[in-house]
């Protein structure tokens, strides 16, 4: 098993950025440089290389301070927006969830349930600067002895607003179908009869993760486009798994990598998040999200050079298999093929659509791009590294060929 080879540094890639010397290309560019010039000299020219995406990523939140009311209060329950968030945290905390609908919204009595407003929607009306409804309720103690407080408010009275998102950026992911005769209403989108369509929600070439496929770069610490503001990763995500299964080129093909992230909200803008409501499912936010990939090696130059035609995704069932817990893909597909608008799953051409913006992905690698050649945004050198597994060539033939 190799080690991870640093031939060129974050610290001597930050001194170029200083000096705004740094060659800085998205990774739409850095596929077309390695497909003419090959990795060595891809390596030997650019520096960084700027990823994005812009999708529905369920498990994200807001930590929110409110401030010490007068009197003050001890709150056991909030909402903003008639939305509850989680008060069990501290005297004026609470954790907004993204995926919490709206009080007596009927859910899916009526279905499918619209979902029409829920924790995402309050979130991105908090960044857009909107006015929220807030309401607090306490049971009352000699030190809080307020008992109920409601107040109208922007983001800028929030003491403290900021996005703790557990698990964003997945490392490749599930494309969906249903093989059911009925039509299903889920986290992928409204799925037809039959094998009648196949969603997928990724930026392929794009996404971060998949530009690092080996977590060599991006660890607890590593400096991030959030939102439209500076973040960082925190942590590895929820469900994050490594050792799912790769193609000779290293990337996996199949959900693996997830990210938690954290930034301050009243530093972002509301282009770049969006409360989302899923026919049938439920209420969600749609994250934009980039992180920049220095180019340690002449591998790393490799893997940011791979294009949607090396990237491939499971199909799977989610019309008899996902909610029965069986593990079975339907067929492999590439994003070059999803993109394509058709492909072809047991001998039949099914079309496909997208549930997350390749545009938006585009448009967050360029912001980040101008962030580092136009105000000398440097990288962060992670703390901690991502749990992965150890990158054997002999495993990986087709890496730097």
């Amino acid at each position: 098993m190799s080690e991870v080879r640093v031939k060129r540094s974050i610290d001597e890639i930050n001194a170029k950025i200083r000096k705004g010397r740094a060659v800085v290309v998205t990774a739409d560019e850095m596929v077309d440089i390695v497909s003419d010039q090959g990795p060595k000299k891809a390596y030997e020219q650019v520096d960084v290389v700027t990823t994005g995406t812009f999708g529905t990523m369920c498990s994200s939140g807001a930590f929110i301070n409110f401030g010490h009311t007068k009197p003050k209060i001890k709150a056991s329950k909030t909402w903003f927006n008639q939305v509850e968030a989680y008060a069990g945290i501290a005297a004026v905390d609470c954790f907004l969830g993204a995926a919490q609908v709206k009080e007596n919204d009927p859910l899916n009595l009526v279905h499918p349930g619209r979902f029409a407003y829920g924790g995402g929607h309050v979130i991105e009306d908090l960044i857009a600067g909107k006015t929220v409804a807030f309401r607090a309720t306490g049971y009352g103690t000699d030190c809080y002895p307020l008992t109920e407080y409601e107040q109208d408010i922007t983001i800028n009275d929030l003491r403290n607003a900021f996005l703790y998102n557990p698990r964003n950026a997945y490392q490749n992911y599930n494309c969906a179908t249903n093989l059911s005769d009925r039509t299903i209403y889920t986290y992928m989108g409204i799925l037809r009869p039959n094998m009648g369509n196949v969603t997928y929600s990724t930026a392929g070439q794009l996404s971060p993760m998949l530009n690092d496929p080996f977590y060599w770069t991006i660890g607890v610490g590593t400096k991030i486009f959030l939102a439209g503001g500076v973040g960082a990763v925190t942590w590895q995500g929820t469900q994050h798994d490594p050792e799912a299964k790769r193609t000779p080129n290293g990337e996996v093909k199949e959900g693996a990598g997830t990210l938690a992230v954290t930034g301050d909200m009243k530093q972002m803008s509301a282009e770049f998040i969006r409360g989302a409501s899923l026919a049938g499912y439920g209420c969600s936010l749609m994250v934009g999200l980039g992180v920049p990939i220095p180019i340690i090696n002449e591998e790393m130059a490799y893997f940011t050079g791979l294009s949607n035609k090396d990237i491939w995704y499971q199909v799977i069932d989610y019309g008899i298999d996902y909610p029965n817990n069986i593990s079975r893909s339907v067929g492999e597909v590439s994003y070059a093929q999803l993109q394509s608008g058709e492909v072809e799953l047991e001998g039949k051409k099914v079309p496909t659509a997208p549930m997350a913006s390749y545009s938006m992905a585009r448009r967050i690698a360029g912001e980040l791009k101008d962030w580092i050649q136009r105000d000398g945004f440097t990288l962060g050198q992670a703390q901690l590294p991502l749990p992965s597994v150890a990158f054997d060539p002999e495993m990986y033939p087709q890496v730097g060929k």
